[in-house]
């Protein structure tokens, strides 16, 4: 896989990461109940464009774990990428006019692929709604071939969206913004606090990462705004509420403990990619 050196990406970065991209998508995220192709569509081609400036898609394989609806498949094969989404719910593969086709239902904490068989591993917005991350985090990890690239994103607890449809109230307490989102609706949110959003933060991913002997981390950016906003990820504290979107960059090294698993046979019965 051809790595693009710090260089070209902080050039190509620059040039890609406006003010006006920011307030497109901004912009954006305030259709994204009513007019979800819009929305979802805009972000798949910015989410693609994105992962390209850290690496070459074409002819590669890319796993998109908690792919959801079509939407990043047909951004991610247009760009000359093999995909293959991943989501606990075949169903949701249909509503951005996908089929069920090359989708593979399951869990992004118990990944059902081979190790060291992806060369590009990506999630959008998927990390909160999942109860143990590190878990999918280490999956994600292990799928992934020595060389290849980790591109993963989530909203963090305290971002302003951080509650998603029970936002800004549940600052004072996800309980709390439930019960007024069901008062007001009649209805619980989507997003149930400890059932399917989990609170999760930067510091956390972060610790994680670099912890974790079998990446290096190439980039650590709030994935929403310009280039020139990026200093937000080097505040601890600030970070959490004035990244809205958090997006940790990695590359998979060949590290011990990816040997250990392929040795002990954790692999057998697995798709192979």
């Amino acid at each position: 896989m051809t790595a693009l050196d710090d260089h070209t990406r902080r050039a190509a970065l620059r040039r890609f990461a406006t003010l006006r991209r920011s307030v497109t998508l901004f912009r954006a995220f305030l259709v994204e109940q009513t007019d979800p192709d819009h929305f979802y569509g805009l972000l798949a081609a910015d989410s693609v464009r994105q992962v390209s400036g850290y690496t070459e898609l074409a002819g590669r394989t890319v796993l998109d774990v908690g792919g959801g609806p079509g939407y990043f498949a047909t951004s991610f094969r247009a760009a000359g990428a093999w995909y293959v989404g991943l989501d606990p719910d075949v169903g949701d593969f249909s509503a951005g006019g996908e089929t069920v086709s090359g989708m593979l239902r399951g869990s992004g904490t118990a990944l059902p692929v081979r190790t060291g068989s992806v060369d590009v591993t990506f999630s959008s917005n998927v990390v909160e709604h999942v109860a143990d991350p590190p878990s999918m985090l280490d999956e994600m990890v292990r799928v992934t071939r020595p060389g290849g690239l980790i591109f993963v994103s989530y909203t963090p607890w305290l971002s302003p969206w951080g509650g998603h449809e029970t936002a800004p109230w549940h600052w004072l307490g996800g309980h709390r913004a439930r019960r007024r989102y069901e008062r007001r609706h009649g209805r619980p949110p989507k997003n149930r606090f400890q059932e399917t959003l989990f609170p999760v933060s930067i510091s956390d991913t972060l610790r994680w990462a670099r912890g974790n002997g079998d990446v290096d981390v190439v980039d650590a950016l709030p994935r929403y705004h310009p280039w020139w906003a990026r200093w937000v990820i080097r505040v601890p504290g600030l970070r959490e509420v004035a990244a809205w979107n958090f997006v940790l960059v990695l590359r998979r090294s060949a590290g011990r403990r990816s040997d250990e698993v392929a040795k002990s046979g954790l692999t057998g019965g697995r798709v192979a990619m």
